[in-house]
């Protein structure tokens, strides 16, 4: 017999989850709820769900919604927002890292580049642009598939590493 975790479980592991993709905890508490409800919750359900404020509530969901973690679902007759997240969690994760490059990685080739072009580089500061720019081209090629694709992309390289571990292990 299996048994499903408590809510606040799943709320706790999302919220711990979100920093390490560079959100925040009231971010990943909205996302675990929001991904593990049976209806979608408007942002006054997340309020007394969680309790936290209004305002954190709609930062969280500002945060979640530029990076295309949730979308706004209208029930008609309403003129409340519903927040819906994507049930698989493939897309999520990509989500959250395609999020991540935009902000943080993306930005930092292109400094990157920027100090490499110089007319007497350093290089060593070339050598970290091309580096971070080979990063770059690897994660937008990793995030280009769909879910399912991302989710065998995975599951390949896991393999891989099980294969390699068991080598050395003989």
């Amino acid at each position: 017999m299996t048994t499903t975790p408590p809510a606040a479980d799943v709320t706790a592991l999302f919220s711990d989850l979100a920093t390490s993709f560079g959100f925040s905890r009231a971010a990943g508490a909205c996302l675990g709820t929001i991904w593990r409800a049976a209806q979608a919750p408007s942002a006054e359900d997340l309020c007394t769900a969680l309790g936290l404020s209004r305002s954190n509530v709609s930062v969280a969901l500002k945060e979640l919604r530029q990076a295309g973690l949730v979308q706004v679902a209208r029930a008609p007759g309403t003129r409340r927002d519903f927040f819906v997240a994507d049930p698989d969690p493939w897309a999520l994760l990509r989500a959250a890292l395609a999020d991540r490059h935009r902000r943080e990685l993306a930005p930092l080739t292109a400094r990157l580049a920027s100090l490499a072009a110089v007319a007497e580089p350093d290089p060593r500061i070339a050598a970290l642009a091309t580096m971070s720019a080979a990063a770059e081209d690897w994660m937008l090629r990793a995030l280009r598939p769909d879910s399912a694709d991302f989710a065998q992309m995975l599951a390949a390289d896991r393999a891989e590493k099980k294969k390699k571990k068991h080598a050395r292990e003989k």
